[in-house]
């Protein structure tokens, strides 16, 4: 049965999570020992850093993108270790981003990706038997699961079992039993306050006898004679339970207490939980990050800091292989986790949250309490946002803009960002990639309702800024005099090959000096959908990341020639984009053979072990592939093509039809069903190099 308030309190458990890791990871490095963390920042009460935006680490990456197992492997009871695996081998880049790729047999989860990929299937691959009792009781079990507690609410024991298995693909032993127990401790928060019911409710699903569960009971008994100051407790643990005791880059046991610690002398208060986890030392953004989920699910909102929250902004970047799922906003995927929840429970979703999801759009209803859905303005001394439940074109929430002494010719942007760039980030942090939310050929809509307390009129025009020249594009706007909704529509126009990164309004003042705008404009429902038409200029991108604008790629060396993206590889290099739930698509592009045998088009990529691909195939040989975590030839016939030639190639895709033209003339055309979305891009299987042109995307 689905609790009361599940919705409100998954968005407020995810939310907590990230305020944690947040929190937490400006002192996770070993340099930030516990004295040094008390020394410098004493009693921490706010975030130690700011940043220009926090690009989320494996602590985000794991729940997000393990999760995805259930999409994509279709999964409704039984959830098996494989499942999972096959999600780190498809959403990781390998080496980069996504996870701590420390070197096999050092880091954890490189180990169990490297023995993924090379046919270790889960849960060896995570075994103490493959890799040791040291290495599989790293404290990667417990910090990736998350999730499995927030789609499984009061059903501790499915969501321990459900995280034993994801935990399994990479660990073992009490690496499992940690995962099992902070499932089971998130899951049990969404029917009580009190934190000692919770955590042995963690305690029930693991064994009496483990490590783990001694380190918990020990941290408990020690709260119980000492229960006013935490640092007592702490010195205990290092003295009983610390590093020297437990080896390995980052052991699961010390952090463990430290989360039981914080649980405890938090004392059911969400701030001084995530707190008491980061002045407690050892792997700071890890364990705030799980005692953050855990009572965030139990405060709820009201119990969120708006300090923590505020920076947020419902903003989360990711660093899977996904550019478009690497932007995320943090309503709409508190939905999406309730949505399966509710199918995990075999129960109806509610209608009103059914129809304020959509999957592949952008639709922000604010309907949460205090959500801005990462709205932005360009100058806070004019406009400043916030919730508000004043006014609402539909539904309780909007989104209130308070604009305050504006005058003819002053202007505010108020904004949704549906790409970033990497001067938008304060360092390398996981290295995120990104392809936009929002296209050329979309709708953007949006509800607005001034409320002006002073001055004659204000001046609202539509806008996106091309990323390229950082020109603001402007639609014709509309001067807004008297109160009342009104909507504003516009289609994405065309950028001549560039990308946007802002989508919003212009708010200018219009009224003179002596009689200044001052007011609230309210906006509502808020919307980014339909088919995207467009292309992506190679002359216009930049390198950043690793990658090149606006592509992710994985494997093989990226660079910039001229008019074309090059690709070199000894076996594998790929570059992909675009929504990631397109389905009916046509892709065009450019390809110039230069060395070896695969020079290839794609669609429907769903990450690194799915997509249909086509081309150049072998010698005199082209091809429509699928790869289903292996690859399969689906179509080919002969095609003497040349090196150092130029040929345009396109990739149709329609239902269960797949077609292959090159240079205008359809040469393969086969039937598929496997894959029903996925992004579009440029692929080699096999050592070369490849000069590929400007990519033209439509879908149909």
């Amino acid at each position: 049965m689905i609790p009361e308030n599940y919705l409100e309190k998954t968005y407020a458990g995810f939310l907590g999570m990230n305020i944690g890791i947040r929190l937490g990871a400006p002192v996770e490095p070993t340099i930030w020992t516990y004295e040094r963390i008390e020394k410098t920042y004493g009693d921490i009460t706010n975030y130690v850093k700011d940043f220009i935006n926090f690009a989320a680490d494996d602590d985000v990456n794991g729940p997000v993108f393990f999760l995805r197992a259930l999409n994509d492997e279709k999964i409704h009871d039984e959830l098996l270790p494989m499942h999972v695996g096959n999600a780190w081998l498809n959403y990781a880049r390998e080496g980069v981003g996504m996870f701590w790729w420390g070197g096999y047999g050092t880091s954890t989860e490189h180990t169990a990706y490297l023995n993924l990929k090379n046919g270790i299937e889960a849960p060896k691959s995570g075994s103490i038997e493959q890799n040791g009792v040291i290495l599989a009781e790293q404290i990667g079990g417990q910090i990736f699961v998350d999730t499995w507690g927030l789609v499984l609410p009061n059903n501790i024991e499915k969501a321990a079992a459900f995280a034993r298995a994801a935990a399994s693909v990479s660990h073992d032993g009490d690496g499992i039993n940690g995962a099992a127990f902070i499932a089971a401790c998130i899951s049990k928060a969404y029917v009580t306050s009190d934190v000692e019911e919770i955590i042995y409710a963690g305690l029930s699903v693991i064994p009496e006898d483990c490590t783990y569960a001694k380190v918990t009971n020990a941290v408990i008994d020690f709260y119980k004679n000492h229960p006013d100051d935490f640092r007592p407790c702490r010195k205990y643990l290092e003295e009983n339970w610390g590093y020297d005791k437990y080896r390995g880059v980052c052991h699961i046991i010390p952090n463990a207490g430290v989360c039981i610690l914080s649980l405890l002398y938090g004392k059911g208060d969400f701030n001084r939980t995530v707190e008491i986890a980061t002045m407690c030392g050892w792997d700071t953004d890890c364990n705030a990050g799980n005692v953050g989920t855990i009572m965030g699910v139990t405060c709820g909102l009201s119990g969120l800091a708006p300090h923590y929250r505020k920076p947020i902004n419902d903003g989360i970047v990711l660093s899977g292989i996904s550019g478009y799922l690497n932007i995320m906003d943090v309503p709409s995927y508190a939905k999406e986790l309730c949505l399966l929840g509710y199918k995990l429970a075999g129960e109806g979703a509610p209608k009103e949250l059914q129809e304020s999801f959509k999957e592949g759009e952008i639709y922000f209803d604010f309907e949460f309490s205090g959500a801005t859905h990462n709205m932005r303005v360009s100058d806070p001394f004019y406009c400043s946002i916030r919730h508000t439940t004043d006014k609402a074109y539909k539904g309780t929430g909007s989104l209130e803009v308070l604009f305050d002494r504006m005058e003819r010719g002053k202007k505010c942007k108020i904004f949704y960002k549906p790409f970033y760039r990497r001067q938008d980030f304060s360092d390398e942090r996981y290295s995120p990639v990104f392809s936009p939310t929002a296209y050329p050929g979309q709708t953007v809509s949006m509800m607005v309702y001034a409320e002006r307390w002073n001055g004659e009129s204000i001046y609202i025009s539509p806008y996106i800024r091309n990323t390229h020249t950082k020109e603001d594009v402007t639609i014709s706007g509309m001067v807004i005099k008297e109160e009342g909704w009104q909507e504003i529509k516009f289609t994405i126009p065309d950028m001549n090959g560039a990308v946007i990164d802002e989508v919003g309004i212009i708010l200018e003042g219009n009224s003179p000096s002596k009689n200044k705008d001052l007011g609230r404009l309210f906006i509502d429902e808020f919307k980014i959908y339909g088919k995207s038409s467009y292309s992506v200029d190679i002359k216009k991108q930049k390198q950043e990341f690793g990658s090149i604008t606006p592509f992710s790629h994985n494997h093989g060396a990226w660079s910039i020639e001229g008019d074309y993206m090059q690709a070199i590889t000894v076996d594998h290099a790929e570059a992909m984009t675009g929504n990631y739930f397109m389905k009916d698509i046509s892709v065009k592009g450019e390809i110039i053979p230069e060395n070896g045998y695969s020079h290839l088009i794609s669609a429907r990529v769903q990450g690194a072990i799915r997509g249909y691909y086509a081309g150049f195939d072998g010698k005199d040989k082209i091809s429509i592939l699928l790869n289903n975590k292996s690859m399969k030839t689906l179509a080919s016939t002969t095609f003497k093509w040349e090196y150092g030639k130029k040929y345009a190639l396109e990739l149709k895709v329609q239902g269960k039809t797949i077609f292959l033209s090159i240079d205008n003339k359809k040469l393969l055309t086969v039937e598929d069903e496997t894959l029903s979305y996925g992004m579009a891009g440029y692929a080699k299987y096999s050592l070369g190099r490849t000069l590929f042109g400007n990519l033209t995307i439509q879908e149909l």
